[in-house]
Order: C-alpha cells, then structure tokens, then sequence
C-alpha cells in the first residue's frame, strides 16, 4: 500500500538533507581529475559499506529481488549516459538538464505506474521546482547551443535512467520488507556493475591511478550512499514523485556550493532558479486537493 501523499516534515528534512550531501558528493566528482576512476572508487565503497550492511540487517524479501536487478541494469545505463553527457556537453548544461527533466517524468508516470494521484497544488509544486531546476541550464547557455543533439540527448537520456531507477526503488523498497536490507544489496551489486566499467575502460591503469585519489573518492562514495539511501528509505515513508522532485534541489545547492566554494556568481537567475524552487518545496508541502 503506498504511502499518503503529503509528505511528513521528517520526510522533506530528510530528503533534503540528501539533497545537500547528493550536491556535496557531486562537487568532489566535478573537481576529480579523472572522474572514471573517481566514479570506480565511490561505487567500491558503496560495494564495502553495502555488505558490512548486509551482516547486520534482515534481507530483502523475494518479492524484491527483480526491482533490486532491474535497478542495477538502469543505474548502469545511467552510469554509461552520464559518461556520455560529461563527453559531449559542460556540466553546468546536462546535469540540470538531467536532473530537471527525471521528478517530471516521474510525476506525470506516477498515476499509471505507482498509483498516486498528485493534487494539483503538488503537481503545480512539483513543476515549479522543476522550472526551477531547468532554469539553472540556461544561466551560461544560449538558445541555440541546444541544437547540439549529443550533449542534449545523452543528457536527457540520463534524466530518463533518473526516472526510471526512481519508480523501480520506490516499488521495490515498498514491498522489500527490510528497506535496510534492499539499499544494503542494491549497493553491492551496483559496486560490482560500475567498478566492472570503470576496469574496462582505464585497463591495467586502473590501479595506480586508484592510489593517487583514493581518499577524496573514498569520502564522496561514503556521501554518495548515505545520500542514496536516505532518500529510498524516504520513498517507503512518503509518496515518490514529490519525493524525487524535492531530490533533486540538489542542483540548485550545487549551484549555491559553487558560489560559496568555487566562488562563482550566483546572479539574478540564479536567485530566480532558486525563489522557483521554494515555492515548489512549499506548494508540494501543502494538503492534497
């Protein structure tokens, strides 16, 4: 039975507490000098953490294990289309792209595929954050430097793996009956997936170009599944779709890292990007109607 849709305050800190560790992981992915083997490290601590997880908590039902391997079959995709859009396009063009385009898709599938039924004050919520999101996409583009299909596509493709991973853990975290156990097994078995990659690509390389960023890529991996984890353990508390949705202010976190860290402007579209999004949290927030 899925959740009610309102989410509960402990929710929205929650995920929004992932939002800030997701942006966090993703400012030490952007500075790695090579982001390959970075990707390898992170995912190999997911690997480790996810089976020491394992020794302490009950396993994941049967009735789970098919979402569990088609989660790993999508995060791979999305692994390979986020390669690809990092390849062709600048981080500042696909990530919001990719990652506005994912809590849309999910909203508007959510009747068919998950049962939930959005009020339109969430729906428009979701929306707003979403603009919000996109928004951050044209702040150093220009209209026509979106006619470059590769970066576009690779990069829409990825919102598409967002999207679909999504639903695919929300069912299978629901039905798991140990959501503790389900983010300990879809780690480490993703570990294995991404690491595979990652050897494939840089070959007998691999290893000393380990040495030499280990610890940085140890720490974001360590972030990356806490971020992770937190937010499919929120999809078996609240509904998915505002869920993914309030996620995904991580790009506009990012956005304020790079302006406090990096310091880089924030700028009146920035600002906008950002008003968008808290009217979006607000409105998401607020009873079903």
């Amino acid at each position: 039975m899925a959740p009610a849709l309102g989410l509960d305050p402990l929710v929205i800190a929650l995920v929004l507490l992932a939002a800030v560790l997701h942006a966090s992981w993703n400012a030490v992915l952007k500075v790695a000098a090579d982001r390959i083997t970075t990707s390898a490290v992170m995912n190999l601590t997911g690997l480790a953490v996810g089976g020491l997880l394992a020794l302490f908590v009950a396993a994941p039902a049967s009735a789970s294990w098919a979402f569990i391997l088609l989660s790993v079959a999508i995060h791979f995709a999305y692994f390979v289309f986020l390669l690809g859009s990092y390849r062709y396009g600048d981080l500042s063009q696909v990530y919001p792209l990719a990652r506005g385009v994912a809590p849309l898709i999910v909203a508007f599938v959510s009747p068919w595929l998950i049962g939930e039924h959005l009020g339109r004050v969430q729906l428009a919520g979701v929306m707003l954050l979403c603009l919000g999101i996109l928004s951050l996409t044209f702040n150093r583009l220009r209209l026509r430097d979106l006619v470059e299909w590769k970066p576009v596509s690779m990069a829409l493709a990825t919102g598409g793996c967002i999207a679909a991973y999504t639903v695919v853990d929300g069912l299978g975290v629901r039905v798991s009956g140990s959501p503790a156990g389900y983010i300990a097994w879809l780690f480490m078995l993703d570990g294995v997936s991404m690491t595979a990659v990652a050897a494939i690509l840089r070959g007998r390389s691999l290893g000393g170009a380990v040495r030499s960023i280990w610890k940085p890529a140890v720490l974001g991996g360590l972030v990356a599944m806490l971020a992770y984890g937190i937010v499919i353990w929120c999809y078996s508390l609240g509904a998915i779709a505002p869920t993914a949705a309030l996620r995904e202010t991580s790009v506009v976190i990012a956005a304020g890292i790079g302006t406090i860290l990096l310091r880089e402007p924030f700028g009146r579209w920035r600002i906008a990007a950002a008003s968008f999004c808290a009217f979006g949290i607000v409105a998401i927030n607020l009873p079903v109607r």
